[in-house]
């Protein structure tokens, strides 16, 4: 059953699913997908085309769905997708896609924005990525899946952001950052492997000591990170998957490798 308080403003374009809860004073403005069980709080705004999983939580004074902060933007038709069993906390912003960014802001399932963070344009968030306070991204960035990105961190345009990094508060975040690491600093820097959160999600030692031994040759080794890639595929723990992953990211960069 939905729970609608009177003075929420709902457009008649949205489309609600089964149990959804919206909050005194919010607005639901345009083409808008709420899914099962999800919670818009009060004061939270939310513009379409803009699409909301199951059992989100999207809190007080949040902006969702607004258009682009980008001076190329000339009102063109793009959207907005969430998954779900997102958690999205107070004055958190997300922007829409651009056409020029591929269209579409996406955020996967099971994600936390705490407070105040933004999400620009045409980023793509994965699943169970923890965003604390202030974290900013701009827009074009990529995180994959199981990172932190700690508070008052700053993520530059285009950067990618592996699966299950971990980026201290107030870093700021100019390169691409590999799975399973640890950065932190100003100019962001890399600080050896995210062993702790590797042992939180159950990673064996046998993979942890692997992706030590990769990371060594890649950026404590004096090879070139070319030399440094050949070596590792060339040795055992070439197939280990997280290797693999790991690998495959440092070779598919754009923008370069934080060192």
């Amino acid at each position: 059953m939905l729970k609608i308080h009177p003075t929420a403003v709902i457009s008649r374009e949205a489309n609600l699913g089964n149990d959804v809860e919206i909050g005194p004073y919010a607005v639901i403005e345009g083409n808008v997908v709420i899914g099962d069980g999800s919670f818009i709080g009060s004061h939270a705004v939310v513009k379409g085309p803009t699409t909301i999983g199951k059992n989100c939580k999207i809190y007080q004074f949040a902006s969702v769905g607004e258009i682009p902060q980008d001076l190329k933007f000339k009102g063109e038709e793009t959207t907005l997708a969430i998954g779900d069993g997102n958690v999205i906390r107070e004055y958190v912003t997300i922007n829409r896609g651009t056409v020029g960014g591929g269209g579409q802001t996406r955020i996967g399932n099971g994600n936390f924005l705490m407070s105040y963070v933004h999400v620009a344009h045409d980023c793509i968030i994965g699943d169970y990525n923890i965003l604390a306070n202030v974290a900013t991204l701009a827009g074009h960035v990529t995180i994959e899946n199981f990172a932190i990105i700690g508070a008052l961190s700053a993520v530059h345009q285009f950067a990618r952001i592996g699966s299950y990094a971990f980026v201290s508060g107030m870093t700021g975040v100019s390169l691409d950052i590999p799975p399973y690491v640890k950065a932190a600093g100003g100019r962001s820097k890399l600080y050896g492997l995210n062993t702790i959160g590797l042992r939180r999600h159950d990673f064996s030692e046998e993979t942890i000591s692997a992706l030590k031994k990769a990371y060594r040759l890649i950026f404590r080794s004096k090879m070139k990170m070319s030399e440094g890639i050949e070596q590792i595929e060339s040795d055992a723990i070439g197939e280990i998957e997280a290797v693999r992953k790991f690998v495959d990211f440092l070779k598919t960069t754009s923008r370069g490798i934080c060192r």
